[in-house]
């Protein structure tokens, strides 16, 4: 805020508030110190992750497109899709939605009809509308009655047998390596 001096006064004229004392009621009972606010939130929560959220992209349900799906983030598939996806992220096929091609990806949910192959999912869903024709190879596969599947399914698998090398490390279910003649 400025102060300017009226044309013909001088500054010694102008009255000066600075150096005069406080009132008394304010200088005996001085304002109270605001209250601290104490914030203690009711839910922690849930720590920030260095990478960007995955965004997802959709294929709306009246689209019919031909190529190849690369890349990171989630694909949801409500039309029609030829050609084969590849994604760090979830795909989902919904409901009435068609994929003619193979997904890898770390997480598949299918409603839908898939044509092709799963590999290297972590985790595959098999939907009560889902319909498979091809070969799975997940962590965990988790299928819905009423659901339909046509292939060769390796599930629960940390890795495919071909990846293994050579020699692969065969164990029974105790955990125990089986005896070689």
């Amino acid at each position: 805020m400025a102060i300017f001096n009226p044309p013909g006064q001088s500054r010694k004229d102008v009255p000066s508030f600075a150096n005069e004392p406080a009132p008394t009621a304010l200088r005996d009972n001085p304002p109270p110190a605001p209250a601290a606010a104490e914030f203690r939130p009711t839910q922690s929560a849930p720590p920030r992750s260095t990478q960007p959220e995955a965004k997802e992209s959709l294929i709306a349900s009246n689209l019919t497109i031909e190529g190849k799906i690369e890349g990171t983030g989630h694909v949801r598939i409500a039309g029609r899709f030829k050609g084969d996806v590849n994604v760090q992220g979830d795909v989902t096929l919904e409901r009435g939605a068609k994929l003619d091609g193979g997904v890898r990806a770390e997480k598949v949910i299918v409603a839908g009809e898939l044509e092709g192959n799963i590999e290297s999912a972590q985790r595959v869903e098999l939907l009560e509308t889902a319909v498979m024709s091809g070969d799975l190879k997940a962590g965990t596969l988790t299928v819905a009655a009423g659901s339909k599947i046509r292939g060769h399914v390796e599930c629960g698998w940390e890795t495919p047998p071909a990846a293994r090398g050579a020699r692969a490390e065969k164990t029974d279910r105790a955990g125990l390596e089986p005896a070689t003649p």
